[in-house]
């Protein structure tokens, strides 16, 4: 079974797909983690984040085991990771290992802003999960507020606006729910409560 969860930026859904990957046991990827990768390797080489060869290179050469590497769990890591995302040859380089990561016997669980609609269209489920932006200026900036970060709410709002209209108003692969995908709004709703909806659209798909 092959679960496809979608949604912008601090929308709830990588804490989601883990809770739904551990539900089911479904191993679970955040494809978020490769664009942001792709960013640090791209600045750690010392080159425009913007630079086509550059950002290809680091996503053909992408080493799995630095996934865990704090620093692409930050803000900076998830701007830098939207622009990254928005050259095609890098959407390229990484479609074939999230449908290889998909395609392990039993299923999975991918989480991203494309997963639906391009990664794995034929996905058994897909889930669209979003909140306000205001909402989710709100998580964030708590999120940030808790690891001491001084950023102020309304520059989290701005952030948050900006990351949208990158991904949505890209030309390749867009954030956008697929046509046949179960929306979610978390706007009010806790992590728990989202998680009970999550499971309960996922047994009706799957006609449990």
């Amino acid at each position: 079974m092959i679960i496809a969860i979608d949604g912008p930026a601090a929308s709830g859904k990588g804490t989601l797909a883990k809770k739904v990957g551990e539900h089911f046991g479904l191993p679970c990827l955040d494809t978020g983690l490769l664009y942001r990768a792709v960013a640090r390797d791209v600045a750690r080489a010392g080159f425009r984040l913007d630079d086509v060869w550059a950002a290809k290179a680091a996503a053909s050469g992408l080493d799995a085991a630095s996934f865990d590497d704090p620093a692409l769990r930050g803000a900076a890591a998830g701007d830098a990771a939207s622009i990254v995302a928005k050259i095609p040859e890098v959407r390229a380089a990484l479609l074939a290992y999230q449908r290889a990561f998909a395609a392990q016997p039993g299923g999975a669980v991918l989480d991203g802003r494309d997963i639906g609609t391009v990664v794995c269209p034929d996905a058994d489920v897909k889930l669209f999960v979003t909140a306000s932006s205001e909402e989710r200026a709100r998580r964030r900036f708590l999120e940030l507020q808790a690891k001491g970060d001084p950023i102020g709410y309304e520059a989290v709002l701005a952030d948050i606006r900006a990351r949208d209209e990158r991904d949505s108003g890209r030309s390749v692969a867009p954030l956008k729910a697929a046509t046949d995908a179960v929306l979610l709004d978390t706007s009010n709703l806790d992590i728990e409560a989202a998680f009970d909806a999550a499971v309960g659209s996922i047994k009706r798909k799957i006609g449990q």
